[in-house]
């Protein structure tokens, strides 16, 4: 059932990227925010959660689940400049998403069709 495999994947890779965001951006808080060195605990922690949930994804190849990621990491790291930097996105900011997003699309479901 390919469209259940997706969902989850995709599920898997949102879940990835606000854990990988989070733990960046402890060593942002830390480094660039002059904030204390106990923000690299949870930041830490957050980035091994992180690199374990990207191996949940039902893909074949590591390459193939890092290139699909990508575009749920920049849809992810876009509302992350909204909601947490309460920067506006522009429309290139949102134009380049959506592209991500296709190509996104693309690599995770087409193998699955192919079965």
């Amino acid at each position: 059932m390919p469209g259940l495999n997706a969902l989850t994947s995709i599920g898997l890779y949102i879940l990835a990227a606000l854990a990988e965001i989070a733990g960046c951006f402890a060593f942002w808080a830390w480094l660039r925010l002059e904030r204390s060195s106990l923000w690299l605990i949870p930041g830490v922690i957050s980035l091994g959660l992180f690199a374990y949930l990207l191996t949940r994804v039902d893909v074949q190849f590591a390459g193939r689940a890092y290139a699909a990621y990508g575009g749920i990491y920049i849809a992810a790291s876009v509302a992350w400049l909204w909601a947490v930097e309460g920067q506006i996105p522009t429309r290139w900011d949102v134009i380049g998403t959506v592209f991500c997003l296709t190509g996104m699309t693309i690599i995770l479901i087409a193998p699955m069709l192919q079965k």
